[in-house]
């Protein structure tokens, strides 16, 4: 009995020992309910109208769209549609809901540039149940910040934190409207800092764990002093709804975007006029570097900036103002961000040294989202598996490009296909030596060292690329 006494007691002991330590940990967890009670007034839920032109049938409306299949199966070309396939006589209202915070007692009101959207009517109700029209001041796709006015004053505002302090674990906390449901909470930490995703070259995503959802963009992200420190803008998904993954825009980005909007009518951001890729490593190993870091320019815009004042294709970007580039999606955040007629100093890997350049940055243009003779044949040695062609004067010119052999087929065994060379591609350089011929392509590769990569320029479906070509022992 004693050895079972002493086992119950040691099992008591160690439950009371997991209760305190639970109990004390609960105390260590972070209280949201002071923070949610002052900031709740300045958050506000945003809805839009978007009025489209449709058509109406006996068998109802479909917007505009294609009739469905199984209504042609049995009526075939005898189905009642207006001349021109629709459009004319009906008008369908879409709505969409989003969150948003006040920045301005005066009425102005921040959210995400999708929320509003190609809105034909902008609504925003507030924490006291007002129903407000608003007016859009301005809005930015390339950061995704908009800026709405309501008719009101003396509104309740958001006090704004600085996000360039912001540290990777820290509790945060949003407040929104998911699917409608106004005012709802959630909180998390920060997952990551700094992140760069598809499209969105231009903003340093804050990367989440707090549950965001469909009608939470535009809303605001908070620390635990009940400051903004972001704007919830995407989550990643794959059913549609919060898994893990959730980004804001920083505070910062967004208040530099909001005071143009509201000053200026418009967004103003540097431009080199360059088109850049990642350095990986084989890459990296080609041009010399010890690891990859840095945005390598592919391509320069004659007319651009950097054209204009000395950057090459080639050269590797690993510093703005000494600021490092660590990835070639640095570079346009940091670029972007310096007034247009500024001067900043590159630092760029050339040729395996380093120099720096001074640039004098532009503007960006409005319009970026984004002959004669026989062509001779010359295949190239076979370690490299490609056959090439001579280009005219006219294709050159057409291209935009000085020198260059296309690609007219690649063995997919070779290293050529290895390095990712297609057919229709065309070699401009190879080592940073220009290509003028398919005789002096051969000479080339019967001279480029075996078992290491060397860059390699190609010109593709209108832009301009590096590859790591890495040869084999014969």
């Amino acid at each position: 009995m004693k050895p079972m006494t002493r086992t119950l007691s040691t099992w008591m002991a160690l439950m009371v020992g997991m209760v305190v330590a639970q109990s004390s940990l609960a105390r260590d967890l972070p209280d949201f309910t002071e923070l949610v009670e002052e900031a709740a007034p300045g958050v506000v839920n945003i809805s839009t109208t978007r009025v489209t032109e449709g058509y109406s049938t006996p068998f109802g409306n479909f917007g505009g769209q294609e009739i469905p299949d199984i209504f042609r199966h049995f009526f075939g070309d005898r189905f009642p549609v207006p001349p021109g396939g629709g459009g004319g006589g009906h008008t369908e209202e879409r709505q969409s809901l989003g969150s948003g915070f006040v920045i301005d007692a005066d009425g102005y009101i921040m959210t995400n540039a999708h929320v509003v959207e190609g809105a034909d009517e902008i609504m925003v109700r507030l924490n006291d149940r007002r129903d407000l029209k608003a007016e859009l001041v301005g809005a930015d796709e390339k950061t995704d910040v908009a800026v709405l006015k309501v008719d009101a004053s003396d509104l309740p505002t958001l006090s704004l934190g600085d996000s360039d302090d912001l540290k990777v674990g820290e509790w945060v906390a949003a407040i929104g409207s998911p699917f409608g449901f106004d005012h709802s909470v959630t909180a998390g930490i920060i997952s990551a800092i700094n992140r760069t995703l598809p499209r969105d070259a231009y903003v340093p995503f804050i990367q989440t764990d707090v549950a965001i959802n469909p009608g939470n963009s535009g809303g605001p992200l908070f620390n635990l002093d009940g400051e903004v420190i972001g704007i919830n803008s995407q989550i990643f998904t794959r059913s549609g709804g919060f898994m893990g993954l959730s980004f804001a825009i920083p505070i910062n980005v967004a208040m530099d975007i909001a005071d143009q909007l509201r000053s200026e009518g418009h967004v103003t951001r540097g431009w080199l006029g360059v088109m850049i890729q990642p350095v990986s490593k084989d890459l990296a190993e080609s041009f010399g570097m010890e690891r990859p870091e840095g945005a390598l320019i592919a391509d320069v815009d004659p007319d651009g900036p950097a054209a204009r004042d000395g950057l090459e294709a080639g050269d590797i970007v690993l510093e703005v103002d000494g600021e490092a580039v660590e990835r070639s999606s640095s570079l346009p955040r940091l670029i972007g961000r310096v007034a247009p007629d500024s001067e900043v100093e590159l630092s760029v890997l050339r040729g395996g040294d380093r120099q720096t350049l001074t640039v004098t940055v532009g503007d960006w243009p409005e319009a970026l989202a984004g002959g004669s003779g026989e062509s001779s044949s010359s295949a190239s040695p076979a370690r490299l598996g490609i056959a090439v062609q001579a280009l005219t004067q006219a294709e050159l010119g057409k291209y935009g490009i000085d020198a260059g052999v296309r690609v007219s087929d690649v063995d997919p065994r070779g290293v050529a296909a290895a390095s990712g060379i297609r057919p229709g591609d065309i070699i401009v350089s190879v080592d940073q030596t220009p290509v003028e011929s398919g005789r002096q392509l051969s000479q080339l590769v019967r001279e480029l060292p075996a078992d290491r990569a060397v860059p390699v320029r190609l010109y593709r479906d209108g832009r301009s690329l590096f590859v790591a070509l890495r040869l084999a022992d014969d």
